[in-house]
């Protein structure tokens, strides 16, 4: 009995035993993961290093490669309409050039006053006006332009006429001059083809605006010719 008991014993032990692993397949599957690691890890490495930034690289070319596209086809449009910008390119500097012509010389409002006051007196002695006084008043700014403007008192007029011709060649003197405002007076009722009184007489010079642009402009040509030479 105790043998069979042993033995039996044995037995049953013998079944319930965990089997233990073969370790030789256990260091080959390890080797099999390390393998796999290193070869994601390489694979991270060529994309990070090399694919990555080929693909920045590339969509950097196209970005730029769409902003010259852009240039080229404004300058190309340029080219186009280019006879059409110089015909108005000329056009706005020929009309430029007929507006400053048409303006008082001078830079100060005693300048352009003492000039509208010479054409003042040109134009009355034409006419045979006999102007007695002269008071240049105070300058008014009009956007780009200064309005000067000067009353002038006149004596006894015999001809309706005279006044009309003078008034006409004011107001189409080559510059441009027009009277603001006109008081007459008739001193003998008797004679009422005998006109006295003043009028005020206006022209236009440039405005500090005008004056600070083309200094403006001034200082920037020494920059553009700095700059020409250092290209």
């Amino acid at each position: 009995m105790k043998k069979w008991s042993l033995l039996a014993k044995s037995k049953f032990l013998g079944s319930v035993s965990p089997k233990l692993p073969n370790l030789s397949k256990l260091k080959f599957s390890g080797k099999k993961v390390g393998w796999g690691l290193a070869g994601i890890a390489m694979c991270l490495m060529v994309y990070l290093l090399g694919i990555q930034p080929a693909v920045e690289a590339t969509r950097n070319a196209e970005t730029e490669i769409a902003q010259k596209r852009k240039v080229l086809l404004k300058f190309e449009e340029y080219l186009r309409n280019r006879k059409a910008v110089e015909e108005e390119l000329n056009r706005a500097t020929k009309q430029y050039e007929g507006i400053q012509q048409r303006l008082l010389p001078g830079d100060t409002i005693q300048l352009g006053g003492a000039s509208l006051q010479e054409i003042i007196k040109q134009l009355s002695v034409k006419n045979g006006i006999n102007v007695r006084s002269f008071k240049i008043l105070e300058p008014k700014e009009i956007d780009s332009f200064r309005k000067v403007s000067i009353q002038i008192d006149f004596t006894p007029i015999n001809s309706i006429l005279t006044l009309g011709q003078f008034m006409h060649d004011v107001e189409s003197y080559e510059k441009d001059l027009m009277i603001s405002e006109i008081d007459l007076t008739v001193p003998n009722i008797r004679m009422a083809n005998t006109i006295q009184g003043s009028m005020i007489i206006s022209g236009l010079m440039k405005g500090m605006k005008t004056k600070e642009k083309e200094k403006g402009k001034e200082k920037e040509k020494p920059r553009e010719r700095e700059k020409g030479r250092k290209g």
